[in-house]
């Protein structure tokens, strides 16, 4: 079930903003973003935070520089999702730059599972013998990890920006702003913004001992903005002002041709037109592919992609990908229809209290035997999505255990959950981590209904049953002088993503035409009306061109439509579409 509301705004923002000079639907929608003052929409490189606000990133910078004069051997271990590859790529290509002796290591998902491990550790000491150890996207709970590259002799770097538990691991140095006495402002920066800081500091202790002198000449670390923008937006991390200026710098070097070939690549198996990228292709586009390397294979590939400046190469790596994420698709795909089948078997119980059990449910935990380890979270999500709950999928994993993904809805934080179920059943979770929306956990196969249980009783003390409603927030409605190609211009070269979401409209259309494209997609032509009235007259207003992806059924004469504004090229024409994003029949 959804209901459609309108986002709300300040109205002493939305003047000041307007007075600014910015048009009055565009200060209106800002202002509902939280935007105050026309400043923050400023995407100056100035205006971001200071790397020192960061807690113990001159120490962190300074243990580098004298690790980087002394010769020691490096070692990134990096997360195997989009954040960990982008990270990993703005270490190894910064550090190599200012003569680093540096090289990665990324665990593979199914031998070692997450972050850094004690075995993961050991065969970093085996196989790459590093004096030092830097952690990226991953390492604020390595405890025992960190413990164990301390036994073997191993200095171990953390940078993150996963929430700690309860115990800090005993690292050389930590950066992370969600631990505890770090001021930073933006909690929400990605740990390839982490990293991008680290490199900030590092340059200039670097700079304060005289490194640069000989060649008159520093590193430009701008250059690496456009792996930032990728890692930031794939992440799904919030927005905020910091975070936006990140991205939208990486988009300007993008679209100014000068991103990395890996980007580059990526964006051309893509079939998309680098002048004209924006935050959709960098999250549904190229993070999806990168990903495809770490949920199937070996994030690596990624990594290489990232790195590499032979275009050749970074082409060949892009096709390989791409494929990659193809097979990917086809496993989720069969996995979502087992997932529906086994809630729709639930909702249909032959046994009446199981039937009502299962539609009261606050949270829904799937298991099956044959799901794949590494598209378990992309599940979770359509889960989540699909029936606006938390959800939760396991796979299983190694000896007798089973690993989960879990994706959560407004208002339930996932990590804090699995931090409440560990707490009130001690070694029901194996171990678990995460933040807000999105969390992993290990748990015994045995426990999988136990743990089912548990988590239902904690999500059912944490919401309430108006929470399970979808509600779908738009800019409202649209005046017909405002649905134009300039607008819908515009809002493409924002910064959009989570926290900031891209303007939706809604409206009441009348259907003046429908048909069936790619055999998936109808193809429509609308005429708005102001009211929902049946028998409103039709014979005013504009046309406008619409697509609805994945629905080839008719709609009814008459939709109430939420809808985003969409620049449609093709054949060499640029033309104003709507994409409807949520339809619904008005009561009568």
């Amino acid at each position: 079930m959804s209901n459609i509301t309108v986002r709300s705004y300040s109205t002493q923002a939305f003047e000041r903003l307007n007075k600014s000079g910015l048009p009055p639907i565009l200060a209106r929608i800002y202002a509902a973003r939280g935007i105050e003052d026309p400043n923050q929409l400023e995407a100056e490189l100035s205006r971001l935070i200071p790397f020192d606000q960061l807690k113990d990133i001159s120490l962190m910078a300074a243990t580098l520089a004298d690790a980087i004069a002394a010769k020691k051997r490096l070692l990134i271990v990096a997360d195997y999702d989009s954040d960990g590859a982008t990270a990993c790529a703005v270490g190894i290509r910064t550090l190599r730059k200012f003569g680093a002796i540096v090289d990665y290591l990324v665990p593979n998902r199914f031998e070692y599972g997450y972050g850094l491990t004690p075995e993961i550790v050991k065969l970093a000491h085996t196989i790459k013998q590093p004096d030092i150890i830097i952690t990226v996207d991953n390492g604020i709970a390595s405890v025992e990890g960190v413990l164990e590259a301390n036994q073997l002799g191993m200095q171990v770097l953390v940078t993150d920006h996963h929430l700690p538990g309860d115990q800090l691991p005993d690292a050389a140095a930590i950066v992370n702003p969600n631990q505890p006495g770090c001021d930073f402002p933006s909690k929400n920066i990605a740990g390839v913004g982490v990293i991008f800081y680290l490199m900030l500091a590092l340059r200039a202790e670097l700079r304060n001992r005289g490194a640069f002198t000989a060649t008159g000449k520093e590193p430009n670390l701008a250059s690496l903005l456009d792996l930032v923008a990728l890692g930031t937006v794939a992440d799904v991390v919030k927005l905020d002002d910091n975070n936006r200026i990140l991205v939208q710098q990486g988009l300007r070097r993008i679209r100014k041709g000068l991103g990395c070939a890996g980007i580059n690549a990526l964006l051309q198996v893509a079939r998309r037109d680098y002048r004209k990228t924006s935050t959709h292709e960098l999250g549904f586009m190229l993070g999806p592919r990168l990903n495809a390397a770490g949920r199937l294979d070996d994030m690596a590939l990624g990594i290489a992609c990232l790195t590499t400046d032979d275009k050749a190469q970074a082409t060949q790596i892009a096709h390989e990908l791409d494929q990659l994420n193809r097979e990917r698709r086809e496993i989720e795909a069969d996995m979502q229809d087992d997932a529906l089948r086994m809630l729709e078997s639930a909702f249909k119980s032959q046994d009446a209290q199981a039937e009502i059990e299962a539609q009261n449910s606050y949270s829904l935990c799937l298991f099956d035997q044959n799901w794949h380890q590494g598209v378990i979270g992309i599940l979770a999500s359509r889960i989540k999505d699909k029936f606006h709950r938390p959800a939760i999928t396991f796979a299983p994993g190694n000896n007798d255990e089973i690993k989960g993904s879990g994706r959560s809805i407004p208002g339930f934080h996932m990590r804090d959950a699995l931090d409440l179920v560990s707490k009130r059943h001690p070694g029901l979770i194996l171990k678990f981590g995460g933040h807000a929306a999105a969390a992993g956990l290990t748990i015994h196969h045995s426990k999988f209904d136990e743990f089912c249980n548990t988590f239902e009783q904690i999500a059912q003390t944490i919401l309430a049953p108006e929470d399970l409603t979808h509600i779908i927030e738009t800019d409202g409605d649209l005046d017909t002088a405002d649905i134009n190609l300039e607008l819908a211009r515009n809002l493409t070269h924002q910064a959009w993503g989570q926290g900031f979401p891209q303007p939706t409209f809604n409206a009441f259309f009348y259907v003046k035409s429908q048909r069936i494209v790619g055999e998936k997609h109808l193809k429509l032509t609308l005429k708005k009306t102001e009211s929902d009235n049946h028998h409103a007259p039709q014979n005013s207003g504009d046309l406008y061109d619409a697509i609805l992806f994945f629905h080839n059924d008719p709609l009814p004469e008459l939709i109430s439509a939420v809808y985003r504004l969409q620049v449609n090229e093709y054949n060499g024409n640029t033309t104003l579409q709507l994409l409807l994003e949520h339809w619904s029949e008005p009561d009568r």
